[in-house]
């Protein structure tokens, strides 16, 4: 059995079935691990998300997956670009609505120990705390007072951790380090407004997320949400980039496990 890994899938259906037909992946043989941002801006995110389903893939929730849930309760307005309305219209809409709901924001292999999350782990975490905090939010995810949560997780409000936090501003944080954290200041805020990669953004204060992860993120970390990395790689040590902007017109990219090989397919541009 071979374990695959994909980034950032975004709806595009077709390429993903394309490359895993390239690596010659075997539904019955090997599995599949996704890391977040399973829908939004690509045509067909409603087979995306049948298909996964179908196939009881491993998959982190991303910002969009999330995004998606809060909008099917009326938090916001679907959005065009988004093109996620086939979703909220399918016969099986609330299956899949409420399988997505009960997806984690943080996966462990159980075998190979590596770490798969949308966006990152705050450098001062260990992969323990990030653990029991990635909890927190699912144990209300999956609870009866889910859309209390999904009313109150937009913000980039706090912005610099503290084990103090309760509530939603909590919860909130947690949220935003999983899904959307890119860069932190060398004292461990966190930065929204930049998203290009660093060699673009002229800031010595500002540092990607894991050129400062502490020694006890002892464990591979696997993760997407930043196509403006450019490439599929292994950016430091044992932490693997696999958002590779499929949805941009780039490619979509998936990682076996077992010899690091990595399996590339260009995409049109669906945005």
């Amino acid at each position: 059995m071979a374990t695959y890994i994909v980034g950032d899938i975004q709806g595009c259906y077709d390429e993903l079935k394309q490359l895993l037909c390239l690596a010659n992946f075997d539904k019955d043989r090997d599995e599949l691990w996704a890391a977040g941002d399973l829908v939004a801006r690509g045509p067909k995110s409603l087979q995306t998300l049948r298909f996964l389903k179908t196939l009881n893939a491993k998959v982190v929730l991303g910002n969009h997956d999330l995004h998606l849930l809060a909008t099917s309760i009326g938090v916001h307005n679907c959005k065009a670009k988004d093109k996620t309305l086939p979703i909220l219209e399918a016969q099986d809409s609330d299956q899949l609505l409420t399988w997505l709901r009960q997806q984690p924001l943080l996966l462990e292999h159980p075998e190979h120990k590596f770490i798969m999350v949308h966006a990152g782990i705050l450098p001062s975490w260990s992969i323990a705390q990030a653990k029991k905090l990635a909890k927190e939010v699912e144990t209300v995810l999956q609870s009866d007072d889910y859309q209390t949560l999904l009313n109150n997780m937009y913000g980039n409000q706090p912005t610099q951790w503290q084990d103090t936090y309760s509530g939603y501003e909590r919860l909130r944080y947690i949220i935003n380090v999983f899904t959307r954290m890119r860069y932190c200041t060398v004292d461990g805020e966190l930065e929204f407004d930049n998203y290009l990669a660093p060699a673009q953004v002229n800031n010595p204060l500002l540092k990607p997320w894991f050129e400062i992860a502490p020694k006890q993120h002892n464990q591979p970390i696997l993760f997407g949400h930043w196509a403006f990395l450019g490439k599929a790689e292994q950016v430091k040590n044992t932490l693997y980039a696999l958002d590779t902007g499929c949805v941009w017109g780039n490619s979509l990219t998936m990682l076996r496990w077992q010899d690091k090989k990595l399996f590339s397919l260009p995409c049109p541009v669906h945005c």
